[in-house]
């Protein structure tokens, strides 16, 4: 048995030379996953690590020294404060997607009224559920392509109590959702063929479909125009999300689809990060 302050040295020290920055957050967060505690609680811990749990351990640090997500190794992600389920097949939920929460909280600050809502691309579902958290009398739809992503989707649904008021269909961004929405969220694929190239090994484990868009990275734009114009009630508002530096391209492929922009909102990092549009007039 090995005490946990030198079991967690030892371990930050393996993902650090793995390449990870976060080597000692992550082999703090992957021992709370086998002791069963708080993160916090770890380095505090009163006992010395068994054998059984050092084998788990060890097996949770292999998969993160691959560079396998960490929110994959320990099945779930925080976004907005509430906990969803993840793992391969979905786009990991990111902090900068927030954004389209706080902007769609701006436009619509009444929490109480009855707003229909649509994700296209749904993924974990955490934009729409969290929406539905947050405005406890509207009722959401998520679309997405892929099958797995939706089963997912379908986990958080259950996990936050909401099949009462959330809908999940298959299908592409084109697809016959029924009716028409006061606000429409998409976080869709925005990196180019050339920036996936280069990006870091995490995002290999993700699925490619909810990352690259074409050789300009604005190909996701051309097609969520006409669509989310298709979509929108008069009035209604699409919160839309961008890389960085793609407001001038997302914006005008939006607009050639049928769109008005309004404004961008920035991230944390003051990243224009969400494309606020309308029906134009």
């Amino acid at each position: 048995m090995s005490a946990a302050r030198a079991v967690l040295a030892a371990a930050a020290e393996r993902l650090a030379a793995a390449g990870i920055d976060t080597a000692r957050l992550d082999a703090r967060v992957l021992l709370a996953q086998v002791l069963g505690v708080e993160s916090n609680a770890v380095v505090a811990l009163g006992r010395d690590i068994t054998r059984d749990e050092q084998d788990a351990f060890d097996v949770l640090l292999a998969r993160r020294a691959a560079r396998e997500p960490l929110a994959y190794i320990t099945g779930v992600k925080e976004f907005w404060s509430l906990d969803f389920d993840v793992g391969p097949g979905a786009l990991v939920p990111r902090p900068e997607t927030e954004t389209l929460i706080e902007a769609a909280l701006k436009v619509f600050p009444e929490r109480a009224a009855p707003y229909r809502i649509l994700d296209l691309g749904t993924g974990t579902g955490c934009l729409l559920l969290t929406a539905l958290t947050l405005y406890p009398n509207a009722g959401g739809t998520g679309i997405d392509s892929s099958a797995a992503a939706l089963a997912w989707a379908g986990r958080n649904v259950k996990r936050h109590g909401l099949w009462d008021r959330a809908m999940l269909r298959q299908g592409g961004w084109d697809a016959a959702w029924g009716g028409r929405f006061d606000i429409v969220f998409s976080n869709p694929p925005y990196l180019t063929r050339a920036e996936m190239a280069g990006l870091e090994p995490e995002l290999a484990h993700e699925p490619a479909f909810a990352l690259e868009s074409g050789s300009d990275g604005l190909d996701a734009y051309r097609a969520l125009g006409p669509a989310v114009a298709s979509a929108l009630v008069p009035g209604g508002r699409a919160f839309i999300e961008i890389g960085a530096g793609q407001g001038p391209g997302a914006g005008a492929a939006l607009e050639q689809g049928g769109l008005e922009i309004l404004s961008i909102a920035p991230d944390l990092s003051a990243i224009p990060r969400c494309i606020v549009a309308r029906l134009p007039g």
